[in-house]
């Protein structure tokens, strides 16, 4: 073993375990450090044993095991606990050091902390980590960013450590400055509540409008699994489906509510922010907050009918439209989060790498999909492409999809069955091609009460004016709001 370890690792819970595991097993050695220190111990003689780890029983201590540039990273609960450990780890470090946070924080905590750190001497880098326990120990997606001249110096061991595409390119590269790594995390995190939700909502329908039973939609989920919808989800959702307990499918028995870490709702808040219209991804959110309200829709159920009517049409061909929705709306979802990146890198001054984090994306994390391959050649073609369904392949994929994807609403909403992100990202998908929408009426509105003002069609874009509706107003104008 190595006198000094190339990086330490602050965190011995699952993931923390299985990304030194991963580590070591690329020829690395690494410095283990957790607050509870028996689990230091208990790690080292165990699954560690015999492996090229370096247990520490202290921060100075696990500092002074590190070779230059030290390297120390955190896999700790985000929020207030990587401030602290940031506090704790700066006296052990010099110049040019590195303390890098793997955890799920939120990206202005990550703007905020890098900096600090800078203005200490030393460099930070805010990585998201993504693919759960398995992803940690085989190969994550990972998405750093941070200061900028820290990433030669932790490059080999990222892209050694994370998961690989069919060519052997790493689902690991620099994202770009401060928080832009934690950002672009935060995004595929809300895109994946968006692909959960689509999926449950298509499970829904089979159960109750279509009265199938998990056996049944197993192997449907089975055969989506092998065309454009091929993906993490749609594999671990086949599996789920096919899973039984006594014989009978364990999925029935779990309960239906659902709890979030936060970082969907975040990608919400975010899109609000910088007004962009994240419709899919906030429903998702919500529906969650729905879910685990279950008294209250107990109590509901009991006093409330809704319609009560037996499907009477195709299965087959109902089966077949619900893969058109689910495609249409997963489409959506990312034309809807890579306009949220686009509009944060204005507004930060962040360089994304579109292209890039598409590949990123392509293996190891959630949602890794086949589809992710597309929208990597996508911005290829066009670096500077204003929504993905202005990609020809793309364009052309939500057209196809759209009659199937239309009838799946239609039918859902006349029987009842809740389909809220299928729905608001077929609303988005008619809001985005409609070359005029009904705001001119709300703007005439907000003057109206408010003397907001508005724009003119028979006029140029940025004169702005005023209408006395009532003929009682005078002629002030509020300042024009703008969003």
């Amino acid at each position: 073993m190595k006198k000094l370890a190339d990086i330490g690792l602050i965190g011995l819970a699952v993931m923390g375990e299985n990304l030194v595991l991963n580590m070591e097993s690329k020829g690395y050695t690494v410095a283990v450090y957790n607050r509870t220190v028996e689990k230091v111990d208990k790690f080292v003689k165990g699954r560690g044993a015999g492996k090229n780890f370096i247990g520490a029983h202290s921060i100075e201590e696990l500092c002074a095991s590190l070779e230059k540039p030290r390297k120390v990273m955190m896999l700790v609960k985000a929020g207030q606990p990587v401030d602290d450990f940031i506090e704790l780890i700066i006296p052990h470090l010099e110049e040019g050091d590195i303390i890098i946070d793997g955890g799920n924080s939120h990206f202005p905590d990550t703007i905020r902390r890098t900096k600090y750190v800078e203005s200490k001497g030393l460099l930070y880098i805010g990585t998201g980590v993504s693919g759960g326990e398995e992803g940690a120990l085989k190969g994550p997606s990972m998405m750093p960013g941070g200061s900028p001249a820290a990433w030669p110096a932790v490059k080999d061991i990222f892209q050694s450590v994370a998961a690989k595409v069919e060519d052997g390119s790493p689902c690991c590269d620099w994202v770009g400055e401060d928080g832009a790594g934690h950002f672009v995390k935060m995004v595929h995190n809300g895109i994946e509540y968006g692909d959960m939700q689509i999926i449950c909502e298509a499970y829904q329908l089979m159960k109750e409008m279509l009265d199938m039973n998990a056996d049944e939609m197993h192997e449907v989920f089975k055969e989506w699994n092998k065309g454009d919808l091929d993906s993490y989800l749609i594999e671990i959702t086949r599996d789920i489906l096919g899973y039984k307990e006594d014989g009978e499918a364990l999925v029935e028995k779990i309960l239906d509510t659902a709890g979030q870490k936060g970082t969907g709702k975040w990608t919400g808040v975010s899109a609000l922010d910088l007004g962009i219209p994240l419709t899919l991804i906030g429903e998702s959110v919500f529906a969650r907050c729905l879910s685990a309200q279950k008294d209250l829709r107990v109590e509901a159920s009991k006093v409330i009918e809704g319609p009560n009517v037996k499907f009477e049409g195709d299965k087959a061909q109902m089966i077949n439209d619900l893969k058109d929705a689910l495609f249409g709306a997963k489409i959506i979802s990312y034309a809807q989060g890579y306009n949220l990146m686009m509009e944060a890198a204005k507004e930060h001054n962040w360089n994304l790498n579109y292209g890039g984090i598409a590949l990123m994306w392509r293996g190891g994390c959630i949602i890794r999909s086949v589809f992710l391959a597309d929208i990597k050649t996508a911005f290829d073609k066009n670096p500077t492409l204003a929504n993905l369904l202005l990609d020809p392949y793309f364009k052309r994929k939500v057209e196809k999809a759209q009659a199937g994807w239309r009838r799946v609403c239609a039918t859902a909403l006349s029987y009842g069955i809740p389909v809220p992100a299928l729905t608001s990202a077929l609303c988005y998908f008619d809001g985005f091609r409609s070359e005029r929408l009904p705001a001119n009426l709300l703007q005439a509105q907000r003057d109206y009460f408010g003397a907001h003002t508005y724009e003119r069609t028979d006029k140029p874009r940025g004169e702005f004016f005023h209408t006395n509706w009532t003929g009682r107003g005078g002629d002030t104008a509020s300042t024009t709001y703008d969003v």
